[in-house]
Formats: structure tokens, sequence, C-alpha cells
């Protein structure tokens, strides 16, 4: 059993995490709980945001947002089913999409070792960031519950994997001026990439 003994502290399923208004209030373990002091609207300028990248580095939104489409999709956990399938149909359809002038992110609860795994075992080929503390979530107003751990059988080895909290499946596109031009809450994650590519392409028509 392969454990990545370096964050077994971490490992530890969070039993409650803390709404932005109010930090000394745990949320009930389990239950989604929205964000009631942020509502991020389509045409609010996007929060400027950075997190541990799966190259080990941190990455920072201000070296994208205003030269390039931003899209951060935000998934509940590496290694399940439907975020698979849609890390997958990104790493798909990424030369189409950057061929429309657009940089992918995606964003979850899980810690960087779990998260790199899930990065290479499926040849990603776009950063994932690492919110185990569920920040970046909150300042899009994503809600988010209690973190897990899952087992996963990668390559023969078996790997316990940890997430700090667990995002509700939204995707943000930001527009080359900085602001929030859509927000989907109602994601399908086996058409996100093919609907974040039509819906650039309308936007870039209509600006043209």
């Amino acid at each position: 059993l392969v454990i990545f003994s370096l964050l077994l502290p971490l490992l530890v399923p969070v039993r409650g995490i803390l709404a932005a208004d109010d930090p000394s209030r745990p949320l009930p373990s389990g239950a989604f709980a929205s964000v009631p002091d942020l509502t991020l609207r389509e045409g609010d300028a996007a929060p400027a945001f950075q997190a541990i990248s799966t190259s080990g580095q941190i990455w920072k939104s201000d070296d994208f947002v205003g030269k390039k489409y931003v899209v951060v999709f935000f998934f509940p956990a590496a290694f399940t089913s439907g975020c698979t399938q849609q890390a997958c149909l990104y790493r798909d359809q990424l030369q189409a999409l950057q061929a429309e002038g657009i940089e992918v992110v995606g964003v979850s609860g899980d810690l960087p070792p779990g998260q790199q795994l899930f990065h290479r075992h499926h040849s990603l080929n776009f950063s994932l960031l690492s919110d185990a503390e569920g920040k970046v979530a909150r300042q899009f107003g994503v809600p988010v519950r209690a973190g897990d751990r899952i087992t996963r059988t990668v390559d023969g080895a078996d790997y316990v994997l940890a997430r700090g909290v667990t995002a509700s499946r939204w995707t943000f596109i930001i527009g080359k001026d900085g602001k929030v031009a859509r927000k989907n809450t109602a994601v399908d994650p086996e058409k996100d990439a093919l609907n974040v590519l039509e819906t650039i392409r309308r936007l870039t028509a209509a600006a043209e």
C-alpha cells in the first residue's frame, strides 16, 4: 500500500470546513454549503488567485488573465468517474481550445500528491491546482463540503488519496477583460470542454 508519508498529517478526513462569512462557524459535515457573502455573477471582475499546481510551482491567475480567455473548472475529486471524464475531455480538446486563445486550469481539493498522480496517469496537458483548504473555491463562491479519502489502484499499486475539501462542479470562463464571461453551475462533465469551446467561439464572433 503506497501512502504519501510526507503528508500523512493531512490525510485525516476534514470533518468540517469554515464558511467565509464566519471563520468560527463550522459547516455541517458532508453538507454542501453556500457562501452567503459572495455571489460571483457574470460581468463581475474575476478574483485574482493562486495555488500550487501539478508542476510543483505556484500557478498565478495574473500571469494569464487579461491576455487570453481563462477557463477555471472546479471538480470534486480526482480519480472519480465524472471528474476523470471531464478532465480527459479537456485533454482531448486542448489543441482546439488553445487555438481559440484559451488557458485551461482545473481546481480541486485534492492534496498535491494525489492530484499529481491523477495528472500523470491520465496524461493531462494542462495545469491542475490543489485547493485543499477551499480558498480558491470560496473566492469564486463555489460551494464546498468536507473532504474525504479514497483508495485507488494505479498501475498495479494501491494509493490512499486524500482531499481537504470537496468542491461543487462549477465552470467559469474569464474574458480577456478580466471579467466573468460565463458561469456554469450545472456542469455536464462529459460535455464541459465542448460547451466551453462553443461558448468562447460565440463570444469571439460577437466581439468581431
